[in-house]
């Protein structure tokens, strides 16, 4: 979920705040650029939340296939699959001799076999089957509440300059506090975290706003 969180947040804040801050250097009207960042956010939510429902989708659809073809090697081949999991206990550090029974206990219980197979071969944990769902709603909420921040002073402000100004300090702001909370949730520095979700989404709202300005002349 923190992943999903943070795929949906960066972008939504970033890519509509591009967006409103190119067309103010285009000085377009309030009223298009919020009509052009409302149809953004709902086009870009719809997007990253089909993205997210795939990718999970087919990470669970990836763990099934890869089961039934332990499953099936376990049948076939017991013998380079019970040879497999001793070069897994090897490896932690046992010997032969004390893998033995830890292997061939394992052998009798197919579900706990092909379990460990999974876990410890492969590296794969089973997707929670409602994962995809959960993570589609979760990127598209998030985007949608990251792409209000930069357009609502343009629904409120009474100038294009007044709510260019609110929506770079609102959403640099916001970028600082995400890339902060960000850095806390994954264990990465939040200092260093805050400046480069700060940076990266300044770059994007200021090569946006230079673009518009030097093609709107």
């Amino acid at each position: 979920m923190v992943r999903d969180i943070v795929i949906g947040m960066s972008d939504g804040l970033t890519v509509p705040f591009a967006l409103a801050a190119g067309l103010s250097g285009a000085t377009a009207s309030a009223h298009i650029i919020v009509t052009a960042g409302l149809a953004e956010i709902a086009a870009g939510s719809i997007a990253m939340g089909l993205g997210g429902y795939l990718a999970a989708r087919g990470d669970r659809e990836h763990y099934l296939s890869e089961r039934e073809r332990e499953v099936l090697e376990t049948v076939e081949k017991p013998e380079a699959e019970k040879q497999e999991v001793m070069d897994v206990f090897t490896n932690y550090g046992l010997t032969v001799d004390q893998a033995t029974p830890l292997v061939e206990a394992l052998s009798h219980d197919q579900k706990a076999w092909v379990d460990f197979m999974m876990r410890f071969e492969l590296g794969l944990e089973e997707p929670d089957p409602a994962r995809a769902w959960k993570s589609a709603s979760t990127i598209a909420l998030s985007y949608i509440v990251g792409g209000f921040v930069p357009l609502v002073p343009y629904m409120l402000a009474s100038s294009i300059q007044s709510a260019l100004t609110a929506s770079v300090v609102g959403t640099l702001v916001a970028l600082l506090i995400f890339g902060y909370a960000k850095g806390k949730a994954t264990g990465v520095y939040p200092l260093r975290s805050s400046i480069q979700t700060v940076l990266i989404g300044g770059l994007a709202g200021a090569a946006a706003f230079g673009l518009a300005r030097i093609f709107s002349h």
